[in-house]
């Protein structure tokens, strides 16, 4: 019999992704085999206020690694947005018992799990969060899901925009990052991707662009609009009177966060969660994992908010070539 050696919970917060259900057992599942209990939380921050925790066994995470979403549930939390509720959750844990929590998500679940390590909760972060806008790290699980699936949704819309001799404007997620919106234009050699990285609101000049691959021969266009750029509608009307080609918007949304998650996603998403538990069991503090160079990392939770990420511009200069778009020629 081993001795326990502490709590870890474990919970999922902000917007789901597919692969977080993969690192939940990774976390539960390397938890036990090292000695912990460990207890999943349900509906995030929100769960640990409620005190809506199980412990978990080897087993409640059985068939749980080709779901999308998050069997923990998550939520949002008023009250643990103001300063009294993290204090409040602070106090729960250590009522609880809980030594270390474990949080997988986005920016602005860190945020909330670096406020709460200042109340002396060891927190460790997991990137999840389908936008990959998290600057320490190469990789944050249901990236690779997310764009799998609006590429493959993209290539039927050319088909049917093909047939039609249409233009399409189809928007992917980003609201404050472009990058599923990027990979895809190169993915699936949109014709002009629109940034809010980089988009400068000339839509006159996208219009020119449209116009001139139309006298060019080009019989059908995909423009590839991130979310954080938007008014897909209007601009699609736009495009439509402006150039008398038949233009259609399709909004993607939330279609980009479920599905299965792909191979990428579940093995490294296992992998963060069985390294997330390996740094608590060295006694490492308030810490997120990372993944970069071909290598899982962690870095210092405070030193982590010090970094900032920006598209890249060699990827957005070959999206400018390989379509026809001309504005790279600027950069």
């Amino acid at each position: 019999m081993i001795d326990c050696k502490g709590r870890i919970a474990v919970l999922t917060s902000g917007g789901d992704a597919p692969g977080m259900n993969a690192a939940v057992r990774a976390v539960v599942r390397t938890g036990i085999a090292k000695g912990y209990e460990v207890f999943g939380v349900r509906r995030g921050y929100n769960g640990i206020l409620n005190k809506e925790m199980k412990r978990m066994t080897f087993h409640d995470v059985s068939e749980k690694l080709q779901h999308g979403g998050t069997f923990l549930f998550t939520a949002r939390s008023v009250e643990f947005g103001k300063e009294e509720g993290k204090q409040k959750a602070a106090e729960i844990c250590r009522e609880m018992g809980i030594d270390s929590l474990v949080v997988i998500g986005g920016d602005g679940s860190f945020k909330g799990a670096r406020d709460l390590s200042k109340y002396g909760i060891n927190v460790i972060g997991i990137p999840g969060t389908i936008d990959l806008d998290i600057a320490y790290t190469d990789y944050t699980i249901g990236f690779d899901t997310a764009v799998n699936t609006a590429m493959e949704a993209i290539d039927r819309l050319r088909e049917t925009s093909n047939s039609h001799e249409r233009c399409s404007v189809v928007e992917v997620m980003g609201r404050s990052a472009g990058y599923i919106a990027l990979w895809c234009g190169i993915a699936n050699g949109a014709e002009e991707i629109l940034l809010p990285e980089k988009f400068d609101n000339d839509y006159d000049k996208l219009i020119e662009e449209i116009k001139k691959n139309r006298e060019a021969g080009m019989t059908h266009q995909v423009v590839i609009n991130a979310e954080g750029v938007g008014h897909s509608n209007s601009l699609a009307k736009r495009i439509e009177e402006a150039t008398g080609i038949e233009t259609r918007a399709t909004i993607l949304g939330h279609l980009q966060r479920g599905g299965s998650p792909t191979a990428r996603d579940r093995v490294y998403a296992s992998i963060m969660g069985a390294y997330a538990v390996d740094i608590i069991a060295q006694g490492k503090k308030n810490r997120v994992i990372g993944y970069r160079q071909g290598q899982v990392y962690d870095v210092d939770i405070f030193e982590a908010f010090q970094m900032k990420k920006s598209i890249d511009d060699y990827q957005y200069q070959v999206a400018g070539i390989l379509g026809t778009r001309c504005d790279y020629k600027n950069m």
